[in-house]
Formats: C-alpha cells, sequence, structure tokens
C-alpha cells in the first residue's frame, strides 16, 4: 500500500464550490503540468510541470475531505483538473483509491493525452466521469491548435467505451477552426459511436486568460479572433440534438 504522506504531486491550485466542473458543486484540484500548448488556452500557468506547490497527496486527500459533507448533500464531488491532470496520473492512483473508499464522487478533466497503460487503466477504475476535451477531430488541425496530434485523445476514448465509463465531451467553440456546421456534423457522427458518452458540453472560446500569457511574457496568437456569437452556439447544439445527443451549454 502506498504511503500517501511520501507521496508527491504538484498542484496549481484549489477551488472550493465550483459549479462548471462536472455535477453539482464541486471541489477542484488544478494540477500543474501539461503536454499541449493549446492555443486558446486560459491557463498557460499550469503548463511547466515544475511550477506549482509540491503537496503531499496525504494534504491533497485532506483538503478534498474537508468538504465530504457538503459534496454529499450537494451531490457533487471533486475534479481533478490543470494542466493536464494524467502527467501527474501515477501520484493520482493512490489518491483515487483513498478518496474512494470514502464513497467521494471523482471526475477527471482531460484531453486524454497520455499513453494506455496499467497506471491509466488502475486511475479509471476509480474514476467516476471523464469529462473528455476534444479540441479538434481532425489531427493535423488538432496540432495546429495544440502542438500534438488527437491519436492518443481517441485512443483514450475507446478506453473509456471498453470500460463503460461516464463520460462528458467537451468541445471549445473556436471560430474559423471548428465552429461550422458541417464540423458539427462530423462531431454527432463520433459521438454516436460511444453509448457511454452522457452529453456534450459546448464551450464558447473567450479570451479571459490572455493576462496570463502576457505575464509570462507570451504572445497570445488568438488575440484577433472573436468569441462566437450565442446564435451560432445555438445551431451547433441544435446539430448536436437532431442526433439524439444531449447537450450542456450556456444559454
Amino acid at each position: 500500500m502506498t504511503n500517501l504522506k511520501d507521496n508527491f504531486l504538484r498542484v496549481h491550485s484549489y477551488e472550493s464550490g465550483g459549479t462548471v466542473d462536472g455535477p453539482g458543486i464541486r471541489f477542484v484540484v488544478f494540477m500543474q503540468g501539461c503536454p499541449l500548448r493549446c492555443q486558446y488556452c486560459h491557463n498557460p500557468d499550469t503548463w511547466n510541470l515544475k511550477a506549482g506547490k509540491l503537496i503531499p497527496a496525504q494534504d491533497v486527500v485532506d483538503e478534498v475531505l474537508k468538504y465530504e459533507n457538503f459534496m454529499s448533500f450537494s451531490h457533487g464531488g471533486v475534479t481533478f483538473s490543470g494542466g493536464e491532470p494524467l502527467v501527474q496520473k501515477g501520484a493520482l492512483v493512490p489518491i483515487f483509491e483513498e478518496l474512494k473508499k470514502h464513497n467521494i464522487h471523482i471526475a477527471l478533466d482531460t484531453a486524454g493525452t497520455t499513453n494506455i497503460d496499467d497506471v491509466t487503466l488502475n486511475l479509471l477504475d476509480n474514476t467516476d466521469l471523464v469529462m473528455l476535451d476534444i479540441k479538434h477531430l481532425v489531427s493535423t488541425e488538432h496540432k495546429h491548435l495544440t502542438g500534438m496530434g488527437n491519436e492518443k485523445t481517441y485512443a483514450f476514448l475507446e478506453v473509456l467505451k471498453q470500460k463503460n465509463i461516464r463520460t462528458w465531451i467537451r468541445w471549445v467553440i473556436v471560430p474559423n477552426f471548428n465552429d461550422s456546421i458541417e464540423y458539427a456534423t462530423k462531431f454527432s457522427e463520433l459521438v454516436k459511436q460511444y453509448p457511454n458518452v452522457e452529453l456534450v458540453e459546448l464551450l464558447p472560446y473567450h479570451q479571459h486568460g490572455v493576462y496570463k500569457w502576457k505575464e509570462l511574457g507570451l504572445d497570445y496568437p488568438l488575440k484577433d479572433t472573436p468569441e462566437p456569437e450565442k446564435e451560432t452556439v445555438k445551431a451547433l447544439a441544435k446539430v448536436l440534438e437532431d442526433f439524439g445527443i444531449k447537450t450542456l451549454y450556456a444559454k
């Protein structure tokens, strides 16, 4: 058995009372480290794995359990986000195992950019919900947007199907990249292949994190990209809904 006090992980920050990170009201652990370099990332300060706070796994568990009664009352739980939490999946396995002993609902917010190995499978065995961010359906466009292809994301999605893990798919709508009706149709055709996918969450692109790019001395590549119109989001959602897919978005 792993000693949680001797197991460390790097955490960017915590958030209590999260309402956009899964069902109910959530305690959110934002992990440090991410292999992607998304052009629209609003948390570029989470990219560097060596940044953040080095925290014993036991401290993370203790922090989550402070909200145990509140989570139960609100039908919420804990969400591990990032960054990309799977960068530190080995450190997360014993944390997930311990939290499940307390019947804590665990959500994993990820782009699935990891190798499928025993560590990944063990982590998923203790995961109640995966919120999978599919950046782009086409690998070359995915690489343009993020610096990596989408092959690992698709492999991860297949594992979620095989293990029948409850899944929400997240779609960040970026004008001129993935906001067409044709794209929404292909997106719907993909989702229909995965009966474990409960819904698709449509997230309009925004520039809320631009100031972080400036603070880090980075040039923001989408500074001239407008936020999508509400009518555009509604039209894309209708395509999904016409395929019988449940959607979640701000109306």
